[in-house]
């Protein structure tokens, strides 16, 4: 059964600051536990910007990669999820 939290922290890096043009967000009441799909979706709604990332971008939650598919995710009150685009050297 999902139910709903407050204050997940949304931080973004490299190309995804470009496409929001926020560096970090505070999401309320999002539903867990979430798949990672849905997750990213969720973002989308938000920054349709980010669909260019789509097939490139790796989500991190509390600091561990999670690849965007099927897996199950759950949050807690003010868990930190990234945005990590592919790097590019320079």
């Amino acid at each position: 059964m999902n139910t709903l939290i407050n204050h997940v922290c949304v931080l973004y890096f490299a190309k995804s600051v470009e496409l929001t043009g926020v560096k970090q967000e505070d999401i309320v009441a999002v539903p867990t536990p979430i798949s990672s799909r849905d997750l990213w979706s969720l973002l989308l709604q938000r920054h349709p910007r980010l669909s260019v990332l789509q097939d490139q971008v790796v989500l991190a939650v509390r600091q561990h990669y999670v690849a965007i598919g099927d897996q199950v995710v759950t949050l807690g009150d003010r868990d930190e999820v990234a945005v990590v685009p592919p790097l590019s050297g320079g």
